[in-house]
């Protein structure tokens, strides 16, 4: 077991990891700007389709994450957990420019996804770790800042690289980056252990992380997310009002802007307001986008849909992990994150495919009604669990 690190060396292991997503983001957004015009428009597939491809990927996803989580609990290693489920996701991205069907980008959407499940929780205990519990917030937006760097460089060199070389080739030259963040991983990220792990039965370890507070904040974050829908249909949408293939990837861009400017500044209002309330205002921002979304019928009000929905994912994703210091000690993080992303990752596949649903039968309009509504349901749900916890 490692000492406790230092705070200089702690907060190195911070901005290493988030170089590591840095590059990863660059190879991940670089094919997802582009993924859901290539698997409607040239493979043939319906919004239903899309729907059910980014909800069973994302769901495989978070239902790894928590065996991922325990698992990392149980061994008391971090970065070898880490390092095995980035280097799925970094492997298997290139091989969509051999896809042929919706099935082929589905097997590799899952390898892709199942690389970021493996790793996730692993890598959240990782950097809850490696600071002090005051600065957990503030931890988190940094490296989800750096993160979105790369989600913002990924769209735009694809707007740059496409023309030059199609979509196909856009998918190869995805693998340099990947590499890239591999190798950061290896060299400059370092395992740090605070607290001997726990040993026991894996159901002992579920049953000591939910509490009463904890299973309520996760109804919260589940009622939200069965309203929510992914980027996709953002992306889809500005194709609705006359945006051409080329530029899709940079609305994308736009969203990743905001998320990243967001990113630090929500990890700071975490630490202050604290977490259940900053959520609310990520919820509310979903809301406005949705509610946005409906009237959207020309290419501004679609960026400013695109930069709401970025607050959203900025806020959301930043504290929905640094959330987790309240409701579990260091040696159960690896579990409760586990559970908190196997909540995500159910909800998110019944969400993607109604919405998906809705939007082919009944419209977009339905469909963002839709979302509008139950966002707002699982906003008063959050409210409702911040009385429950001291900050």
């Amino acid at each position: 077991m490692n000492e406790e690190p230092s705070k200089r060396s702690g907060w190195l292991n911070i901005v290493a990891l988030g170089f590591v997503s840095f590059f990863t983001d660059i190879s991940t957004e670089m094919i997802l700007g582009v993924l859901p015009v290539f698997l409607v428009e040239e493979l043939k597939a319906s919004r239903v389709i899309l729907g059910f491809v980014d909800g069973l990927a994302d769901a495989l996803n978070y239902l790894l994450r928590i065996f991922s989580g325990i698992i990392s609990d149980k061994l008391g290693v971090r970065k070898k957990v880490v390092l095995l489920g980035y280097a799925i996701s970094n492997i298997a991205k290139p091989l969509f420019a051999f896809a042929q069907t919706w099935y082929d980008v589905l097997i590799i959407r899952i390898l892709d996804r199942m690389g970021k499940g493996v790793r996730t929780s692993a890598r959240d205990a990782l950097i809850t770790e490696s600071v002090s519990d005051k600065s957990i917030g503030k931890a988190f937006g940094v490296h989800r800042a750096l993160d979105q760097l790369g989600a913002i460089l990924g769209p735009v060199m694809a707007s740059l690289i496409m023309p030059l070389i199609g979509i196909r080739g856009l998918f190869l030259v995805s693998f340099i980056p990947g590499i890239m963040a591999l190798l950061v991983l290896i060299f400059l990220v370092k395992e740090v252990r605070r607290i001997k792990p726990k040993r026991g039965p894996i159901l002992e370890a579920i049953r000591d992380v939910l509490t009463k507070p904890f299973t309520l904040f996760l109804l919260a974050v589940g009622t939200f997310m069965i309203g929510s829908y992914s980027f996709s249909f953002i992306l889809l949408r500005s194709r609705m009002v006359g945006a051409i293939v080329e530029i899709v990837p940079l609305f994308y861009a736009v969203i990743n802007v905001t998320h990243t400017l967001v990113a630090i500044p929500s990890g700071y209002l975490s630490d202050r307001l604290g977490a259940t309330k900053t959520l609310i205002i990520g919820y509310l921002f979903f809301t406005l986008s949705s509610l946005l979304s409906i009237y959207a019928d020309n290419i501004p009000l679609v960026i400013i849909v695109s930069l709401i929905y970025g607050l959203y994912m900025g806020i959301t994703e930043t504290v929905h992990r640094a959330a987790i210091s309240l409701y579990s000690p260091s040696q159960l993080r690896g579990t409760a994150y586990g559970l908190l992303y196997i909540v995500i990752g159910t909800t998110s596949l019944i969400s993607n495919l109604v919405f998906g649903l809705l939007w082919d039968i009944y419209g977009y309009s339905f469909a963002f009604t839709y979302s509008t509504i139950i966002s707002i349901i699982g906003a008063l749900l959050m409210f409702i669990a911040s009385t429950q916890i001291k900050k």
